[in-house]
């Protein structure tokens, strides 16, 4: 059994990474159909018939129960850190509805065999680093013995019915912000094939713990009409499910969108995660790109696979001065700039400008 943790590195034992590991969206919708009817329950939100970060129940009271659960595989080295990157990006998905989180239960398998107990305390104790941070006891879970390891947490938060937050209502002429910039696939990827420079690891492992605290403040602001997570779809999946469910397209400033240091670098050695090719290949068809960009880059860049990546939100133009002084207020005053907007339907779901 492997002991010192100072030689071990988790990424060795994983084949995917982070949301990376997600599957594949044509695959999942195949996965996800069913012939079995689904009994009524006028208190059900949200569910599983829309792609949104969570469902979401009433509660009777005018609040709505948030639940929701993500877990994947290692994507960076350290035992802590996976335990803290893990927690932040679950935790999101109720900061992506408008709701604060209440509570937290772990979900664990670990490879006893290769990788001792010690490991994983070191996971868990990461966990609990970000669950205190946003305020809720990590209450539980469940272990199991499994031949990668794999964490994450089952979350549930509130939220008043009137904030609650979803992908799927956007209006025309919305203006798009993003609250992360884009490129953590590329820079984990860069990690595991051992060239990653330690800045750029400091600086990554800095934006895979932070949480989308904002997300609560930003449910209260009424013409903030629709809002997400980027995860594993990249910035364009995640825009084509808010475009679609929306009857929508979108508009994307490719000059604006946020990108982080060093991304570009890796990029030039070819350093790029395989579920990019495996996101692009799912929905390609429904992006175009105008004249002056270079779609080579975008194609690396807009499937990115994000993990714990920032809140994609949809704004009322009457609302912009509001969501700028917010996003101000939570030291997020770099992405006060709208990367794209939402726009009546066309042919194409994004156009790229």
């Amino acid at each position: 059994m492997e002991t010192d943790s100072n030689e071990i590195k988790l990424t060795q034992y994983s084949r995917g990474a982070g949301c990376g590991c997600k599957i594949a969206p044509a695959v999942l919708e195949e996965i996800l159909k069913t012939n079995v009817p689904q009994p009524f329950n006028g208190n059900l939100l949200v569910g599983n018939n829309t792609n949104d970060d969570a469902a979401a129940y009433d509660m009777g009271d005018g609040t709505a129960l948030i639940a929701t659960t993500d877990f994947f595989m290692p994507i960076v080295d350290d035992a802590y850190d996976f335990g803290r990157i893990a927690a932040a990006n679950a935790i999101s998905d109720v900061y992506a509805m408008g709701g604060r989180p209440l509570m937290a239960i772990a979900i664990l398998g670990w490879p006893i065999e290769k990788l001792s107990p010690a490991l994983a305390q070191r996971v868990l104790e990461g966990a609990r680093a970000i669950c205190s941070e946003a305020g809720i006891p990590l209450a539980g879970g469940h272990s199991i013995d499994s031949s990668e390891p794999i964490f994450g947490l089952a979350v549930n938060g509130l939220c008043a019915i009137a904030d609650l937050k979803r992908n799927n209502t956007a209006e025309e002429g919305d203006l798009l912000f993003l609250t992360k910039p884009l490129g953590t696939g590329i820079l984990s990827t860069a990690q595991k094939r051992g060239v990653l420079k330690e800045v750029h690891n400091e600086m990554l492992t800095a934006q895979l713990i932070q949480l989308n605290k904002v997300g609560a403040a930003l449910g209260k602001i009424p013409g903030v009409h629709a809002m997400t997570d980027v995860t594993g779809f990249g910035l364009a999946g995640h825009l084509i499910e808010m475009a679609e469910g929306s009857g929508l397209s979108a508009e994307l400033y490719y000059s604006q969108v946020p990108v982080m240091e060093g991304v570009k670098e890796y990029l030039a050695q070819r350093i790029v995660p395989d579920a990019t090719y495996r996101n692009w290949n799912a929905y390609n068809s429904k992006i175009s790109f105008g004249q002056g960009v270079d779609v080579m880059e975008a194609f690396s860049l807009l499937p990115d696979p994000q993990t714990n990546g920032g809140l994609l939100i949809a704004v009322d133009k009457g609302s912009e001065s509001e969501v700028i002084a917010l996003l101000t207020k939570h030291e997020l005053g770099a992405f006060i700039v709208p990367v794209g907007k939402m726009v009546k339907k066309e042919e194409k779901v994004i156009i790229v400008k």
